[in-house]
């Protein structure tokens, strides 16, 4: 049909470029500690154990704010929140640039954390105002794709600056995009398709009755209570396979650096930057193209647990190699799973809970789950800083993506009869 055609194109143009740029800066503004510390660690004194706190410390700020974040998002609206959590997130990105202590680290780092926490799950909760149920796998797909896109710049970047400038300008740089980028959302989101004076009349009504008739379809998932929504079985499960997850995921994004520079010898920041983009660039197309799969089958949950099998499988046997391109491929097939798994999951919760409740369940999801983004590093650290090899924490965080396989193949979450 012509309208639904136009109106699903315009909308999607309209609204996942913008959260996708978004989305690029806040990996940035989160991950570029990574670069910096091939030459902050040595500048602060930092051991190995001491960056992987300052690193996953960003998720202890995480976990505490995301939640009452997203209660302000519904109470103030996405373009007011998410604008104001971006201008918040860039000034503490800038500011990380003229720490000179440790301690200076951590409470930048957490405070960025407290910032950043609500505009993922905020704009996961928002594309469920413009997208229908049949489509929103792939719209979280484009959205999350700035994930592994945000290593592909940032790393490149990130490595130029520091070459040029050092670390303190390249962190200190990097934070304004996100001041820009607040600005810019005041002026360009629009709350509601019925708000929305860039579609016609005819296009609001169309897309209006479609999203009213996802609602109705799905009257047999439940609405629950803020609280019910927190504690809900099925939720924390989510939680749980969500906080293995990010363990296993960051666990390998922060270290990423130094792990290819123990794999590579003597060579520039900028080359390891150059050399850390294939993983990411083969994530990127792997996560698109599984959650179109995912989409044109309408089946969610193998979907989001058969890459985090292989991934796991990839991890494992890296930490057993030494040689650099068989290290480096094996990371990219890790990296192509973890990234695969995100859409697919985040559209698990939609098929037991109503919009509303599942507004708040994927902020604690979210907020739980990331607090895996704390243990991943620090347990990484903890193993380099006893075996001198970033590689050696590998194996462990391979047996916890296999435990978060098993949890995510065999859980409950459709209704009984549904996909």
């Amino acid at each position: 049909m012509q309208i639904e055609a136009r109106t699903t194109r315009k909308v999607l143009w309209r609204i996942i470029p913008f959260v996708f740029a978004l989305y690029v800066v806040s990996y940035i503004d989160r991950a570029n500690i990574g670069y910096a510390a091939l030459q902050m660690n040595q500048e602060l004194g930092l051991s190995a154990s001491a960056f992987g706190f300052a690193a996953g410390v960003f998720f202890i700020g995480y976990f505490l704010f995301e939640v009452p974040s997203n209660l302000a998002l519904a109470r103030f609206g996405a373009r007011v929140w998410i604008a104001f959590i971006l201008l918040l997130w860039g000034l503490f990105a800038s500011l990380t640039g003229f720490v000179h202590s440790a301690t200076q680290l951590y409470v930048l780092r957490f405070l960025l954390g407290a910032a950043e926490a609500g505009f993922f799950p905020g704009v996961i909760i928002y594309l469920t105002y413009w997208f229908r149920a049949r489509d929103q796998a792939t719209s979280v797909a484009l959205f999350t794709a700035a994930i592994p896109v945000s290593y592909l710049l940032g790393a490149p970047l990130s490595t130029w600056i520091m070459d040029h400038a050092g670390w303190r300008w390249m962190l200190m740089l990097e934070g304004i995009p996100a001041l820009l980028g607040g600005v810019a959302c005041y002026l360009f989101l629009t709350d509601t398709p019925e708000r929305a004076k860039w579609l016609t009349p005819e296009e609001k009504q169309w897309l209006s009755a479609e999203l009213a008739k996802d609602r109705v379809e799905r009257a047999e998932v439940k609405t629950l209570t803020t609280w019910q929504a927190i504690a809900a079985p099925k939720v924390l499960l989510l939680a749980l396979i969500y906080f293995i997850y990010q363990a296993g995921s960051l666990g390998v994004g922060y270290w990423m650096p130094q792990i290819i520079a123990s794999l590579s010898g003597h060579v520039s920041n900028f080359q390891i930057g150059v050399l850390a983009m294939l993983p990411y660039a083969i994530a990127t197309v792997a996560m698109v193209v599984w959650s179109a799969h995912s989409d044109r089958t309408g089946e969610r949950q193998r979907h989001a647990a058969l890459p985090l099998l292989a991934a796991a499988i990839a991890l494992a046997t890296t930490g057993l190699t030494r040689n650099p391109a068989a290290s480096l491929t094996l990371i990219s097939i890790a990296l192509a799973g973890l990234y695969a798994f995100k859409a697919p999951f985040w559209s698990l919760p939609g098929l037991f809970l109503s919009r509303s409740t599942a507004a708040i369940s994927i902020a604690s999801i979210n907020s739980i789950g990331n607090l895996g983004g704390f243990v991943g590093p620090y347990l990484v650290g903890v193993a380099k800083g006893s075996s001198g090899d970033p590689l050696s924490g590998l194996l462990f965080l391979s047996g916890l993506l296999v435990l978060s396989f098993f949890l995510t193949q065999f859980g409950r979450f459709a209704p009984k009869g549904a996909h």
